[in-house]
């Protein structure tokens, strides 16, 4: 199913509905999906939170991205002595990042690392595991709940690379849910509720229409060393998903 025409901009998009945490240095934004982190360049030129956060605060820069449709927590600087800090942090892997992933399968993982180098394709859409080539890359996996056929997945990545979580998983045979480019599969209410019934002539639409991935916490050092550890709640159609597992898987 082409779920393209079903990934839309979220509707009254309101920088400051975004913002759970603000200092003097720092803001950290529950980024909906479909949102670019930066202004893409394609046709489309649909807002992107940089663009945002500048007509609210002019001079500010994006510490880090996540991908279009990943949701979650994204931080955003407000001076020059405030990106030097977290870019350093960065550099020296001492950021820590959570995120929780819906994932094909049923997977007891506990402390799981996957140390696997990560190379682009050549067309930059996605990558591939290439150990001649590739970056190194390292992410830490638990399983935080089982379901029936499906696990929900607590995520560290240690480094930063594009869709490091994304690939690394598939290297578990436990791709994200909706995430075709690494073989993940849709999940549909009628897999999950006993007796479903779909209306006739209608075509029955995924729980979610994007890849289940959602980056849920954050922690890192301020400019005095004092600790930020901001966390996103999930997203509308991340919580649903969950709720809907919960209540019928």
């Amino acid at each position: 199913m082409d779920l393209s025409k079903f990934k839309k901009l979220p509707k009254n998009l309101n920088f400051d509905d975004l913002i759970i945490f603000e200092n003097e240095n720092y803001v950290v934004i529950n980024k909906p999906a479909f949102v670019a982190s930066l202004d893409e360049r394609t046709a489309d030129k649909s807002s992107s939170i940089l663009k945002m956060a500048r007509e609210k605060y002019g001079d500010i820069q994006l510490c880090h991205r996540l991908d279009k449709e990943t949701s979650g927590a994204l931080v955003l600087a407000k001076n020059p002595e405030a990106y030097r800090n977290l870019a350093m942090q960065f550099e020296h892997r001492e950021v820590n990042k959570e995120y929780h992933a819906l994932v094909n399968g049923v997977h007891n993982l506990e402390s799981i690392s996957v140390f696997l180098p990560i190379a682009s394709l050549k067309d930059g859409t996605a990558v591939r595991i290439d150990r001649i080539k590739g970056k190194p890359a390292e992410t830490i996996f638990f399983t935080l709940k089982n379901y029936r056929k499906h696990t929900l997945v607590k995520c560290h990545p240690i480094t930063g690379r594009m869709h490091q979580i994304r690939i690394h998983l598939k290297c578990l045979n436990a791709p994200i849910v909706c995430d075709p480019t690494y073989g993940g599969e849709d999940i549909f209410l009628s897999q999950l509720k006993r007796n479903f019934n779909l209306k006739h002539n209608t075509d029955e639409l995924p729980l979610i229409k994007r890849v289940a991935l959602h980056a849920f916490r954050i922690t890192f050092k301020d400019l005095d060393d004092g600790i930020i550890q901001a966390e996103a709640p999930y997203s509308k159609d991340f919580e649903v998903l969950i709720n809907q597992l919960d209540k019928f898987d």
